[in-house]
């Protein structure tokens, strides 16, 4: 074989190697945007069910707050009807006197 003729076939084995290591990096390109796309997608769905995870946590927290803000108050109402009927059964006629006897000493 010649030198010329070696020359051209050294230049054929560089060329084969561009073109392997091209198509190997560009395989790789395709690769990292695909796992990339996917990231993305990963997170995007993370996100939303972040969201939603959070805004029914928020209304879970909101509806418990209410149910007791509610108990409490008809246990105030319970408590302030129970005071006020033993108020008005403890109103015998010596009360009512005494009452009596001291709005009319105001007039």
């Amino acid at each position: 074989m010649s030198t010329a003729e070696k020359y051209v076939h050294s230049l054929k084995q560089i060329k084969e190697a561009e073109e392997h290591t091209q198509r190997e990096i560009d395989e790789q390109k395709k690769k990292i945007a695909e796992e990339s796309n996917n990231f993305e997608t990963y997170v995007a769905k993370t996100i939303a069910t972040a969201k939603i995870d959070g805004e029914k946590l928020v209304e879970t927290s909101i509806d418990q707050v209410r149910k007791k803000a509610n108990t409490e108050t008809e246990k105030i109402i319970e408590d302030a009807k129970n005071k006020s009927q033993t108020i008005s059964t403890r109103i015998d006629p010596q009360t009512v006197r005494e009452i009596i006897d001291i709005l009319l000493k105001e007039v």
